[in-house]
């Protein structure tokens, strides 16, 4: 018998800067100054096999999350082996106070119909009641409640994930690449990552005749890579 499960998750979004990968289409673009003074190195996760220059970037900026480039991951349990899924096409918005990063606003949302994990059957139980329950609980929103900066390149992002009408703190740990020059505008790169009990989220399925636990494991855990497209300053136009 083919066990139709396993489970979770997320949406978080996030914050400082962000990612890269397929298409280059993004929201407004922000016309890229030709260079600046270098910033921090990229840590080993988010470096490039170039260098790149680091272009200027206002103290207070506001970002877009770009969703073709974007999504959050998670790993499960499934008895004694592990599950991958994925969810697609996040949105969302950061204002970024580098001076002041306890000032810094994040809120995102990735819609749970777009969850996949490769197995189709799976899939579908995942979307159904009694799991996400897509129909009645279509999105996973995220917003910040406290960004603290941990070194150059590290930020520890606290906030609210409302996930199956349920809303629990989360806490995220960040790494955010400098700024760079990539399709006609500034991005930066991040990876987040944080992991969650299902069933604090109501997410409490078991398969049948197992113990609790037993072939879905309680425990989720995220990471979110995404890339964000810094927006014109007001009164600008990019």
């Amino acid at each position: 018998m083919v066990c139709k499960t396993y489970a979770v998750l997320v949406g978080c979004l996030l914050f400082a800067g962000a990612i890269g990968c397929t298409r280059d289409a993004a929201p407004t673009r922000v016309a890229a100054p030709e260079q600046a003074s270098p910033s921090a190195p990229v840590p080993a996760l988010l470096s490039s096999p170039v260098s790149l220059p680091v272009p200027a970037v206002p103290q207070l900026s506001k970002w877009e999350l770009d969703p073709e480039n974007s999504s959050a991951e998670f790993v499960c349990r499934h008895v004694l082996s592990k599950v991958r899924g994925m969810l697609s096409k996040p949105a969302g918005t950061i204002l970024l106070d580098d001076a002041n990063p306890e000032k810094s606003k994040i809120t995102a949302s990735v819609d749970v119909r777009t969850i996949t994990t490769g197995v189709e059957e799976r899939d579908a139980h995942l979307k159904s009641p009694d799991f996400f329950d897509v129909a009645k609980y279509p999105a996973i929103t995220f917003e910040s409640a406290a960004v603290s900066r941990s070194s150059a390149t590290s930020y520890v992002v606290t906030g609210n994930l409302t996930m199956h009408g349920v809303t629990k703190s989360v806490t995220l740990a960040v790494t955010a690449s400098p700024p760079f020059n990539h399709a006609g505008g500034i991005r930066r790169g991040i990876e987040a990552t944080t992991s969650v009990n299902r069933k604090d989220f109501g997410l409490r399925w078991e398969f049948p005749g197992e113990g609790p636990g037993i072939v879905v494991g309680d425990t989720v855990e995220i990471t979110i890579n995404a890339e964000l497209v810094l927006l014109p300053e007001p009164g600008k136009s990019g």
